[in-house]
């Protein structure tokens, strides 16, 4: 069996730890051009008719009751509620529109609600929402089918999971970021433990099949112990999957950040102690490192995968289906459709004026060329799997791996020499202590980074 262990080795952590792309999509959206419109767009989903891959279906709802002061999602704060009323109406318009362009055969294998809070919708609309979309698209109605929802449990209740559960959806990520009433309140995020396991119990209790729940390291009074205490509560009821996210302050492009401030919050060697911490017990309690900020049960279907060597990862996280053509529906949300990003319009107004001249959305984009599809391919499996096999790329893209990326593999040897990866004649693999800093070795075949271009704001690997 595959191993999927991880070493903490704070010594190529501090030499390893730069800003980089964190690769949902590649290339990343600072390529993305308005050069791409609709047209674009229209021709892609011709194209992948063609192939006939299964869709996953993203939808995304902005809304948001408070305002979390670290967000940085692209959401709209507001307590009326009525004003979902004109953003589902342009919503279910995108939906005929997007409809009208993709044989009905083919299968939705993956379908998504993100925001903002998807929860924010009343009842009422969830139901409608679901009934749009399954008139315009070929949903699963066997439980088969891939169908999660992020979930923030101060707007859920009981009820309101077993509806989801009746509409077809069988995964959930709960947000949680920290149980401290101390952290809570320094990052307007005042969420009860009561509130949390509420819908934690609905959902097992209505057979979710998985349930993810979101922690955040870095926020304002967080220590390694009180952040471990979190930890240990959640561990009690053994969630499938923990997402653990290393918290960025970039308050000039997220200006709540500037709410919270910056000496109450753990300096970064405190923020490696919680991680460190973090990664010990995960691993104590039986979950393996997925890649990224992501752990799993060795039997969740995402663990399932990497050992099989067919993960994959987009725009959602990390995906076992990474055949399918991704329709994004919403304001600001990407599409990708055979070879091409396709991103809407991010301001309502925008979006609204657009869907009601009866056009699609997308305002920017990127069609990839023959190298972005390889050095996708490259990257997504490092990503996602942390192996590369030479001659299955060498067969499956007509090339000689060693010579095509020759200045690559000699960038690697560094890399190698610190024991974050094996290279060999035949392939790479990236060992334990390499898998923590898995984007710095993907940054190596990102053709853009050679590329000067205007300066691009990453979050640190680590």
């Amino acid at each position: 069996m595959k191993t999927q262990s991880i070493e903490f080795d704070p010594a190529l952590i501090e030499k390893y730890n730069t800003a980089g792309p964190r690769y949902t999509s590649y290339p990343t959206a600072v390529q993305f051009t308005e050069e791409f419109g609709p047209a674009d767009y229209r021709a892609a989903a011709e194209r992948s008719n063609a192939d006939g891959r299964d869709l996953s279906l993203y939808f995304h709802i902005p809304f948001c009751d408070t305002v979390c002061f670290y967000c940085a999602c692209n959401k709209v704060w507001t307590r009326e509620r009525s004003k979902t009323t004109p953003y589902m109406q342009r919503l279910f318009r995108e939906i005929e529109l997007q409809g009208e362009l993709f044989d009905r055969e083919r299968v939705v294998a993956q379908l998504h609600w993100g925001g903002g809070t998807p929860t924010f919708i009343s009842h009422d609309e969830m139901r409608a929402l679901m009934d749009k979309t399954r008139q315009h698209f070929n949903l699963l109605e066997d439980d088969s089918g891939e169908y999660s929802i992020e979930i923030d449990p101060r707007e859920a209740t009981a009820e309101t999971v077993a509806l989801l559960r009746q509409l077809g959806f069988n995964r959930m990520s709960l947000g949680v970021q920290d149980f401290n009433p101390q952290v809570q309140k320094a990052v307007n995020r005042i969420q009860s433990e009561e509130e949390t396991f509420t819908v934690l119990h609905a959902a097992r209790d209505n057979g979710f099949k998985s349930i993810n729940v979101d922690l955040i390291y870095g926020l304002p009074y967080q220590t390694r112990d009180s952040f471990m205490e979190t930890l240990e509560k959640l561990l009690d009821v053994a969630p499938e999957r923990f997402s653990v996210f290393n918290y960025a302050h970039l308050p000039e492009l997220f200006p709540t950040q500037k709410r919270m401030d910056p000496a109450t919050m753990p300096t970064p060697q405190q923020k490696l102690d919680i991680l460190a911490a973090t990664i010990e017990r995960l691993t104590q309690a039986g979950y393996v490192y997925i890649g990224m900020d992501h752990f799993a049960k060795p039997d969740d279907e995402l663990a399932v995968a990497q050992r099989a060597g067919t993960l994959y990862r987009n725009f959602q996280g990390y995906s076992t289906h990474a055949e399918c053509d991704l329709v994004a529906m919403g304001a600001t949300s990407i599409s990708l459709i055979d070879n091409t990003y396709a991103q809407n319009l991010k301001a309502l107004p925008d979006y609204y004026a657009r869907i009601d001249a009866h056009e699609l959305a997308i305002f920017r984009g990127v069609m990839l060329t023959e190298d972005d599809e390889l050095r996708r391919d490259v990257i997504m499996k490092l990503m996602s799997n942390f192996v590369l096999d030479f001659p299955a790329l060498q067969a499956q893209w007509g090339i000689d791996f060693h010579e095509y990326f020759a200045d690559e593999l000699t960038r690697l040897q560094d890399m190698a020499a610190d024991g974050l990866l094996t290279l060999h004649e035949q392939g790479l693999e990236v060992l334990p202590r390499g898998r923590l800093l898995i984007r710095n070795i993907a940054m190596v075949f990102d053709a853009y980074l050679k590329q000067p271009r205007k300066p691009a704001r990453y979050s640190r690997v680590i």
